[in-house]
């Protein structure tokens, strides 16, 4: 309930456990209560008291006005009728005041409210509604799905993955093999294949198991997942837990390989980020510069990385030095989000300070400060487009996307906007670009997916689930941009979805 939301504090909801939750918005609703009856006897009193006053002022009245009738009965007939004229005029002047219309509710003539937003309604959008035959639906998580979409080529066809919410955390993880032929009318095809990772043994409630995190290295050989117990956790294509990090002492927000594969990078509500060495299996270095929980970390080469956290601050770190290489100063909010463009040369940001951000190692204060959005932005993607991409003739784009309900897209060498997205009725959560960068997909609150033409900047295709949509899904690329010749895998975290989408789009 949006009510219960008042009897916490911001680091309740990121420290605490559900169930925790639960119980302090309990034991405050019964305190509430508690003094509300106080409340109520102490009001009832002062009614009774209050009751005998307004009796006895009551009585006093009636009193006066019975004097004050003997004395006018004794005073002569002119007297009275010259006493009765202020009386028509006193009323007359009463009705004047309750006749006249003064301005309406405060609001002057002509006065008028800020403008509505200007958003798509889904009546010009459903004729870009992808169809159920393009649609494919994996189902298996009793529970709620964080990450949502991602751009993938299956034998040349291009398509996006998203998953949509429903329920709560089921402590899994789950690696789809998708065989030839589903990407159309994949529903036909039977059963597919799936692996459970699970990150608790046997049946449990409990809670800080939960999946809060993952990614694939490079080779989509190994999977990694980082959960509310404060671990990270590496798996193998088939299912089996080849480890389990642990130092952390706080739930893991974000966890990322490097390009090499050799590393992995875990930020944690424990105000610290870790660089682990995978094949030792051990910590390789702790870096503690944040004074507020990690909630975002980024590679930016092999052996240097972008952090950022509540404390409004980003560190540059490098492997094997003891204090940052870098600090970007300039937000007034959490930074949400952190992301280097993909030559590594120019760092991304966005905050709840309603503002992004672009940095660069030659300078410490930003390069541009991107200021259209209304509301708190939640994250940003470069396209892959660009010098030193597959892309390189077309140009390199910033997109953001925020609790406004909008997505934006910026023109990064000059620091101007060049497009704003206006098609959800609530905020954006997810982002992703394809691999060719000519489309983008958004996800959102309001349950829709909305691909983008990035040329004529309006939706070309939309797709509506059960639930909102959120975070990222995550698909190994073993070559480039293509999948192997008979096998996606794609995996669900947890807090994890009840339904899964597949689709084709072109």
């Amino acid at each position: 309930m949006d009510e219960d939301f008042s009897f916490l504090q911001p680091m309740d909801l990121i420290t605490k456990d559900v169930c925790e939750l639960r119980q302090m918005v309990k034991e405050k609703k019964k305190n509430l209560n508690g003094d509300r009856d106080k409340e109520n006897d102490v009001d009832r009193g002062h009614e009774i008291e209050h009751g005998r006053v307004k009796e006895k002022e009551r009585l006093d009245r009636e009193k006066e006005r019975e004097r004050d009738k003997e004395r006018v009965e004794n005073e002569k007939e002119p007297e009275k009728q010259h006493e009765s004229h202020p009386d028509k005029e006193m009323l007359t002047v009463q009705e004047e005041k309750v006749n006249s219309k003064p301005e309406e509710n405060g609001v002057l003539q002509g006065e008028k409210g800020p403008e509505p937003m200007d958003i798509a309604t889904t009546s010009a959008s459903e004729s870009f509604e992808i169809p159920n035959s393009d649609v494919t639906i994996l189902e298996g998580h009793t529970s709620e799905c964080n990450h949502a979409c991602r751009f993938v080529h299956v034998h040349g066809v291009q398509q996006v993955l998203f998953w949509h919410l429903g329920g709560s955390g089921d402590s899994t993880a789950r690696i789809w093999t998708i065989a030839d032929g589903t990407s159309k009318g994949g529903a036909q095809n039977g059963p597919l294949n799936v692996l459970v990772l699970k990150h608790v043994k046997g049946r449990t409630n409990e809670k800080s198991k939960d999946v809060t995190t993952l990614d694939w290295n490079g080779e989509g050989t190994l999977l990694a997942t980082g959960s509310y117990d404060g671990q990270a956790r590496i798996w193998s294509t088939n299912g089996d837990l080849k480890c389990t990090l642990s130092k952390h002492k706080g739930p893991i927000f974000s966890l990322k390989w490097n390009k090499k594969g050799d590393y992995l990078l875990t930020g944690s509500c424990d105000k610290t980020a870790i660089v682990w060495d995978v094949k030792t299996e051990e910590w390789k270095q702790q870096f503690e510069f944040h004074s507020g929980p990690t909630l975002d970390v980024d590679w930016r080469n092999n052996v240097s990385f972008a952090t950022s956290s509540t404390d409004n601050m980003i560190y540059v770190c490098k492997i094997g030095e003891n204090r940052p290489i870098k600090t970007f100063a300039g937000h007034q909010g959490e930074v949400n989000c952190v992301k280097w463009d993909p030559t590594g040369s120019l760092l991304a940001s966005c905050s709840d300070d309603v503002t992004a951000k672009i940095w660069n190692m030659k300078q410490d204060k930003y390069v541009h400060d991107l200021r259209e959005h209304s509301k708190e932005i939640y994250t940003i993607r470069w396209s892959p487009t660009g010098s030193g991409t597959n892309n390189p003739n077309q140009q390199l784009i910033l997109a953001s996307a925020s609790f406004d309900s909008t997505v934006k897209l910026w023109d990064v060498e000059l620091g101007k906007l060049l497009y704003s997205l206006n098609g959800h009725r609530e905020p954006v959560y997810s982002l992703a670009f394809s691999p060719t960068g000519e489309y983008l997909a958004s996800g959102s609150l309001d349950k829709s997916m909305h691909i983008w033409s990035l040329k004529e900047g309006k939706i070309v295709k939309t797709y509506t689930g059960n639930g909102g949509i959120f975070e990222n899904v995550k698909i190994p690329m073993m070559s480039g941009l293509r999948c192997p010749a008979s096998l996606l895998e794609m995996w669900e975290a947890v807090p994890a979805s009840l339904t899964f989408s597949l689709i084709t789009i072109g």
